[in-house]
């Protein structure tokens, strides 16, 4: 049995018929906890659970999309009726609508805002309730993104919940606190159906999935590997190991762990009596806006041909 030993506990993955979804799943699994998985197609869901019982773990599907009230008791309640308890949730799942601001439609924001954010509310809300009823404690594992932290271009809808998911993180820790009930957001970097259209990472996505090893500077210098790699985290933050961390984003991908920091001060002016537009102009350049920050996830750096 691994070191970091979560028998007894059950788990509630949402997302994870494939991909990073799938990869926590299997992590939990394989260190003793027993795991709902999700998925909104019943035969990628099924499979999912039959991988996890044939390398030796529990699992149980539920199908269902995650946003609302109902589907998140659905998932919860799916892991007290099987398990008879709950301790750990990761909210995983989601989905992608890309496009610039200017071209983005109602439902195109909609359906992101409702998977990724809203599911997280729902999903996080009804397994605080369990988890307080149990009055054990928990664990809360939020999955946000680079995207979040810093924006991405043509992802106004995806960015915006990822930065939410964080902020939910930062606040549930707080509220959940007393109970003992941890919240972390994880942001994961990996080799998945969404990097793969990269072009700057595909041929390295399609040489590892011929069975060539990532080279050292994408999995240490971008920090960018396997689904495996990043999955690592989340039976740690699950365990009593990681039971002193809570509210903090945690960016985990290929041979890179890193701890992301939160938003806060970096340069300040003052002006007796208050500013004026005037007065802001006159400063600005050689006070606070001296050093301005940078947006966008920065282009990865390829070794020189």
């Amino acid at each position: 049995m691994p070191s970091i030993d979560l028998t007894g506990k059950a788990a509630v993955v949402t997302g994870s018929g494939r991909g990073l979804g799938l990869a926590y799943a299997h992590a939990l699994a394989a260190h003793g906890a027993s795991v709902v998985v999700n998925d909104v197609d019943e035969a990628v869901a099924e499979a999912a659970v039959k991988s996890i019982r044939e390398a030796g773990g529990t699992a149980v599907a539920e199908v269902v999309p995650v946003g609302t009230t109902e589907a998140a008791d659905r998932l919860i309640g799916r892991a007290v009726a099987e398990f008879g308890r709950l301790d750990v949730l990761v909210t995983n799942a989601g989905i992608l609508r890309d496009k610039v601001l200017w071209k983005m439609t109602d439902d195109d924001f909609d359906a992101v805002i409702t998977t990724h954010l809203k599911g997280t509310f729902t999903c996080a809300r009804a397994a605080a309730v369990r988890m307080r009823e149990q009055g054990e404690g928990g664990t809360l594992i939020l999955v946000g993104s680079p995207a979040g932290q810093r924006g991405n271009f043509g992802q106004t809808n995806y960015a915006a919940a990822k930065a939410g998911v964080v902020a939910f993180a930062r606040t549930w820790s707080m509220e959940l606190g007393r109970a003992d009930i941890t919240v972390n957001a994880i942001v994961p970097v990996a080799a998945t159906a969404m990097t793969e259209t990269i072009p700057a990472f595909a041929p390295y996505i399609e040489a590892m999935r011929a069975g060539a090893p990532l080279p050292d500077f994408l999995r240490k210098g971008e920090g960018f590997g396997t689904p495996e790699d990043c999955a690592a985290l989340v039976p740690f933050l699950a365990s009593e190991a990681a039971r002193g961390i809570t509210g903090q984003a945690i960016g985990i991908g290929g041979d890179k762990v890193a701890l992301w920091s939160h938003p806060q001060e970096i340069a300040a002016a003052f002006a007796d009596g208050g500013w004026t537009p005037d007065t802001l102009a006159d400063v600005w350049p050689t006070s606070v806006g001296a050093e301005l920050q940078s947006v966008g996830i920065p282009a990865p750096k390829f070794p020189e041909a």
